[in-house]
Order: C-alpha cells, then structure tokens, then sequence
C-alpha cells in the first residue's frame, strides 16, 4: 500500500542509526487519533519501527522533561541537567529556583497534570494494541526482521513515560487501553492506583521489552537494546524501593496513616525488599553480560599540544563522534552537522554557560589516596582550583576545569597555530558581563567538552560530538546500592563493583579506607544534601555509595530523581541551602583586575555587582551578591508538598482522583 506521508507524517529515514531523526516534529508532540494510521497502514515491520524512530527524540526524558542527549539549542545540553540541586547551578531560567526554592509553586487551576503523561503512554499504547493482534493474526510481513525488537521499543517508552510520571506524581491510573484523547473520559476510567502497583507495572513492561529486544551492539547501539532495558529496570526498581523506604510515614507511601489513597492491603516493607531484590537482579545482568567493561582511563588529565582524540577514553567517551566501538556505552546519539543535527555544548563549555558546579559537589571528591579532604595530608586547600584538584579523584581533574586545565591543544585553533603554545583555562569568568557566558560559581564543568576546534569556533550548533545515554557504570552503582540497602553489608559482586569504580577514577579501591575516615559531621558541613534522609544522617557506608554515585554521573542528570527519592531535601526545612563556589577573596580575587577577559570585580551589595563580598564569606555566593529584591539571598528553602507535583484543580473535580499529600485541593500555595 502506498504510504500517506501527509496524514503520516512517517519517515522510515532511520538518521545515523535511527536517534538522529527531526523531521516532523509536529506530529512527534500530537497523541496518535486513529484517522492518523490507518488499520492498513501496519502491514510491514518497517512500518512500525519507523513510528518508534519517530518518537525517539521526543520522548528520551527523565522525570523534569529534559532530554536525555544533548539539545539541539544553544547550551550544553545534558551538561546542565543536574540544575537546581546540590551539585549545580543554572542561571539560564533564574525563575525556576523561584518556584521551588521560594515557595512560589502552585497548583494550576489547569495544566494538564497527570494528562499530560498520559498523552505519551497512549501513543504506546496505541502502537501496541495496533500492532499486537495484527502480528497474532500474521498480517505483519517483517521485511527487515525487527519486527519483535520494535514490540520491545514501544513496551521500553511506555515504560519510561510511566516511571516519568511516577516520579512526579506517586499514585497513578493505570492503563493500557488506547482510551479516546479526552480528559474525562481517561480520568474516569482510571482512578490512581497505588504507586508500588505501578512500579510493578512498569517493571513488567520492561520485561515484556527485555524478552523482545536485541542484544546490545544492535545498529550500533543507536537504538534501545535488551541490556538498556535491563539497566532502565534496575533504575525504576532502586528509586521505586528507596523512595518506599525514605518517604514512610509521610502520607507519599501506600498505607502511610495520611495517605490518600484509602486502604492499603500490601505490605510496604516486602514491596521495598521486592524492588530492592529485582534491582539487583536487572543491574548484575547488564554488569555482568560478556564484553561489556568501564571505559578505561589512562590517568592522563590534559591533551599535548596537537592532540585532539587518543589521550584518554574516559575523558573521551563524553566527547567524541561516535560511541559505537565504547563498550560502556549501552546507548547513545549521534551528530551530523550535514543532516542539521548538532549542539551548542563544546562552546558553551570553553566559554561558560551562565551556570556552575557548586563547592558542596567540589568537596564530595575524594583524595586520589582515598580519603575525604579534610582527613587527608595531601590535601592543598582551596586558594586556587589546582590546589583543590591536587591530588583528587580524576574524576575531578578531568571533569572540573581548574586554573592550569588545558583549553585548546588543536593545532587548527588561531590563538595557539602561531604560537605552538597550549593556552589553558586561567580562571573561571566570574565577573563576565555576558550572563549567558558567565561562571556562576566558578567550578565550570568539563565533561562533554571536545578540544575539536571545529566543534567550538562561536555560537552556531557546531558540535557534533556524540552524547551517552546509557552506561554501565549505573549498573555498578544501582547494585552497590541496592545491596547495601537490602543487606546492610555487600556482598562480593558489590564489593568488586566498587573497587573497579574507584580504580577508573584513580582513588584507592579500599573504600573501607575511606568509611574508616568519613565524620558525618564534617560532610553535613559540606552542605552535601546525600548526607540526608529525612531528619536523620545515613551512616557512613551509605553515603559513601551516594558520594561514589554523585561523582560518577556529575553532569548526566541524576542528582534530582536521587535526592527526592533519599528524601534529602528534608534538611531544607531547618537548614537553608546556601550555594556556594570558589574560594574567591583569599587569592583568586588578584585575577580579576579588568585587564583582559577578566572584568573588574564589583562587590559592593548593589544590583550592579558580580560578586558577592568578602563580609559574607570567603567563597563566591551567587546569590548573595545583593539583598534587594533577591528571595534567593538567605538560602533555598523546602516544603513538604514539593516531593509529588500537585494535581490541577479540573482534574480533581473527577471524584476518585485525590490530591497528593500537603497540596491544596483548589488553586493556591502549597500547605506544608
């Protein structure tokens, strides 16, 4: 049959491998009406793979709606999905600190809310109760014999949309009909279900796709694979167990005594254990599967001059073409500036991007010897970046630009061709009057950097290097962690994980060393909020699996998901978090002078200034720069409610749907 592509809007074009697509990008936003794609249309598997391909860059997100990859806008892209939390700073949208920090989030009169998920479930839901019976039947030819890996997409997305929605809302309605696109309608059919009962769901879509999927290494590991799914399930049960575990008794978990949901039969408990065993299980299988290794780090922190590629893979796994040969790489997006498929973050991140890693993260560093800073003599203090780099975890060295960091070494860059010389970092621009090129904090993030000049000439979309989805370092993580929260001790498969992890990064693998060495009271210091559950402090083997965590994905947008599910924000309630940066008035202030790229330094309280002064503290605080008309100025702030996003006022009209736990049941604050 010939293919509408006016009423389809379908192009079975499978760019680089098949993530690459941005064609029609109305269509990938529009739920699937059934006069979309006829019941003739699904008659060959390159049908339906080219309506999975589709969906593809619409639909990698995490919880916050950001894309998984980087963006194709002019900003480092994933390099800044970590925003407002503990570790990083963005100041590109300066109002959305505001809703959360300062207590301005509300519930809409209509938003959408829990519907606006359920508009990607039911394009998966369509796809499969399309589909499913036409395959049963043998109506389906599979001409390019992926017909069954396709099945597997589409139960992965929906999947990912639910653990979406899961993470914003807790309790949610379950349902796997393709229901009319009509609001009422959907909410009257599907009361909210209890979330552990959707975790359960979720992780049986992930086994329907983990039985259908193709072993990674499948096109080049640009499409969704068995081992990404396994690893994407270990994800979904680890947050699922420890959000159970941390939230009890706050009205978030099924049987709370306030919790709105009604009666509750189960036992939370078993279900924690449940989600904490299958994380295990799903982890070790990526983990363990033959061939798939961490990356190797050749512990060389800078290139020579002339070199671009070929110094050291870990550094180059977040920045080169293609991760089609890295076997840490499960998933991952390509670039091709001749298909206008590219991104702004090798720029951004040689010339800063109006945010910033914060000095709590700084500190979660190990020293290279493998203890805390404040217990280890190598330790060289803060008056400059390199002092604090000395002798760290190389996670720090690579991933944190410092002072003598090397910023071009390609040969083709104008400023060092004549010259021969490698030009490096200097000092952060903290006083740039280009916010879009300042350095909030002065700790700019390194990874996703490329020293390819080609990719970082100005601000055009020139960067084509490949971004990682999914990795198998998260494997080593979820099942440390999950067996130190089962078990409270680890077993020897964590164990060996932990050790190989400390071992890329360049830190002694006796982590024991290090739990020896940990003061609780001196991390609480650090503001690390991973300290935290609830009011109470984690032990010391717990947070140093937190702390391996935080500085494995720095700059890959888990810190989020991570800190609600710990309920770590708690300690906002007694203990604003005041963001700071860079130690700025002991020495580092003697580099901004005005001459040069480096502005003059203005600190004195006004709304002119671009530093906040000495009086406050020593280290930079970028919102302490001035006190007028800044909510900001005392520290972020917390509330109760601000765990579970609320439900809009039109939705809860429908009887049986509940509002979450500290929100108001019309429009207005939250109440706790």
């Amino acid at each position: 049959m010939k293919l509408n592509i006016k009423t389809l809007c379908i192009s079975s074009l499978l760019c680089m491998g098949g993530v690459g697509l941005t064609s029609c990008d109305d269509f990938l936003d529009r739920m699937p009406p059934s006069s979309v794609t006829p019941e003739s249309y699904f008659t060959m598997s390159s049908q339906v793979g080219a309506y999975v391909n589709n969906y593809y860059n619409a639909y990698l997100i995490n919880s916050r709606g950001q894309s998984l990859y980087h963006s194709t806008g002019w900003n480092s892209g994933i390099a800044n999905n970590d925003d407002n939390t503990d570790v990083f700073m963005d100041f590109s949208n300066e109002a959305t600190p505001l809703t959360y920090f300062a207590g301005d989030w509300q519930v809409a009169e209509s938003q959408g809310s829990i519907l606006n998920h359920f508009g990607r479930i039911r394009v998966w839901n369509y796809l499969i109760n399309t589909v499913t019976p036409k395959v049963e039947a043998g109506d389906v030819q599979n001409d390019d014999g992926n017909l069954t890996h396709y099945l597997g997409e589409a139960y992965f997305f929906r999947a990912m949309a639910y653990y979406n929605a899961l993470v914003g809302y807790g309790d949610l309605p379950i349902t796997t009909e393709t229901l009319p696109n009509d609001s009422i309608y959907l909410l009257e059919r599907t009361g909210r279900q209890p979330r552990n009962e959707v975790a359960r769901f979720i992780l049986s879509d992930l086994d329907e796709a983990i039985a259908r999927l193709n072993d990674v290494g499948f096109l080049n590991n640009q499409r969704i694979n068995k081992q990404t799914a396994q690893l994407f399930k270990s994800r979904v049960a680890l947050f699922e167990a420890t959000f159970e575990k941390y939230h009890q008794g706050t009205g978030r978990v099924p049987g709370d005594a306030n919790w709105p949901g009604g009666t509750f039969d189960g036992d939370i408990q078993s279900e924690i254990n449940f989600f904490l065993q299958e994380a295990m299980s799903a982890a070790s299988a990526v983990a363990d599967y033959s061939g798939l290794t961490l990356t190797e780090n050749s512990h060389v922190i800078n290139p020579t001059y002339g070199q671009i590629y070929g110094w050291n893979p870990y550094f180059e796994m977040f920045s080169q073409p293609s991760l089609g040969s890295v076997p840490e790489v499960l998933l991952w997006k390509e670039y091709n500036k001749g298909y206008s498929i590219s991104h702004d973050a090798p720029n951004r991140l040689k010339v800063g991007d109006n945010d910033g890693i914060t000095r709590s993260c700084i500190n979660s560093f190990l020293m290279a010897d493998g203890l805390p800073f404040y217990a280890s003599p190598n330790y060289q203090g803060d008056k400059s970046i390199d002092a604090e780099a000395a002798n760290r975890d190389e996670r720090m060295q690579l991933f944190v630009w410092a002072e003598s960091t090397v910023l071009k070494s390609d040969a083709a860059e104008p400023l060092i061709a004549d010259t021969g010389v490698v030009v490096h970092f200097q000092a952060p621009l903290i006083t740039n009057s280009a916010n879009q090129n300042m350095d909030r904090t002065g700790y700019r993030q390194r990874k996703h950097y490329t020293y390819d000049y080609a990719q970082s000439i100005g601000d055009e979309l020139l960067g084509t290097n490949a971004c990682p989805i999914f990795r198998v370092a998260e494997a080593y993580l979820n099942y440390i962690e999950a067996c130190y929260e089962l078990n409270g001790s680890l077993d020897s498969k964590a164990q060996s994980y932990w050790r190989a992890i400390r071992t890329r990064a360049g830190v002694n693998p006796d982590y024991n060393a290090t739990i020896a060495a940990t003061d609780m009271s001196q991390e609480a210091a650090t503001q690390n909020l991973a300290v935290w559950s609830g009011d109470n402090m984690v032990d010391a083997t717990l947070f140093n699996i937190r702390r391996e965590r935080g500085c494995e994905f720095l700059g890959e947008g888990m810190r989020w998901d991570d800190l609600k599910r710990w309920r770590s924000w708690d300690r906002l309630f007694t203990q604003p978090y005041i963001p700071e940066g860079i130690n700025l008035w002991d020495e580092a202030y003697k580099n901004y002078t005005g001459e040069g790229s480096f502005s003059e330094l203005i600190a004195d309280g006004t709304t002119g200034a671009n530093a906040s002064p000495a009086s406050v503290s020593k280290y930079l605080r970028p919102y302490q720069r001035y006190q007028t008309n800044n909510r900001l100025y005392n520290g972020y702030t917390w509330m109760k409610a601000y765990y579970l996003n609320p439900i809009d006022q039109t939705e809860l009209q429908i009887s049986h749907i509940y509002q979450n736990p500290y929100w108001p049941d019309k429009t207005g604050h939250a109440l706790e």
